[in-house]
């Protein structure tokens, strides 16, 4: 097995005191000492030119292994690749909505319409509900009540079918707060203000 690469090696002067052993061997068969030393020389590029097929034979069959093992690593890294996707496929499969995708939304600039609690209950049982609440002055007051109403305050309601139930204090209508103004008595400017809030609340 070779060590260094033929294709570097040089000559050796045949014509060297240092193979003056060599040469005589010839000269002892009948060359001369001049005859001697191109032998010599030719049977060692003969040799070298057998090296350089040989070395080149072995760097191919080495490219060849380097080249199968990278192959079987690209493999093995698809396959765990492939494994992870799966996983990570199944895991999206079972808990949809842990991975439901983001969806990048502008902040909304509009103002956001909360009417009093006691109006978002009847509009929620589908009973009357006046256009007052929808108004600014409504929406203002509800803002109002908000902040200052107990959150954990209720009262006792009966309901349709003659149950009394307890409700939050906020979603019942504050017999001391402002009158309503009913919704014949609206201004028209009061109307164009009410609608498309109470729109947006439905």
């Amino acid at each position: 097995m070779f060590e260094e690469d033929p294709n570097e090696a040089i000559r050796p002067d045949f014509t060297s005191i240092e193979h003056q052993e060599a040469r005589q061997q010839l000269i002892e068969e009948g060359f001369t000492d001049e005859q001697a030393a191109r032998s010599l020389a030719a049977l060692w590029t003969i040799k070298n030119n057998a090296d350089k097929v040989r070395w080149a034979d072995r760097q191919e069959h080495l490219e060849n292994i380097r080249r199968r093992e990278e192959e079987e690593d690209e493999q093995r890294q698809q396959a765990l690749k492939d494994e992870e996707e799966a996983a990570r496929l199944e895991e999206c499969k079972k808990n949809k909505s842990k991975y439901a995708p983001l969806i990048r939304a502008k902040v909304p600039s509009d103002p956001t319409i909360i009417p009093a609690q006691y109006a978002t209950r009847r509009l929620k049982a589908g009973d009357y509900c006046e256009l007052h609440y929808f108004t600014n002055k409504g929406l203002d007051d509800a803002r109002v009540s908000s902040l200052i109403a107990e959150p954990d305050a209720l009262v006792m309601l009966p309901s349709s079918d003659g149950i009394h139930s307890w409700v939050p204090a906020a979603a019942v209508k504050d017999p001391k707060a402002a009158p309503v103004v009913k919704d014949e008595h609206l201004s028209w400017e009061q109307f164009n203000e009410a609608a498309p809030h109470m729109i947006l609340s439905m």
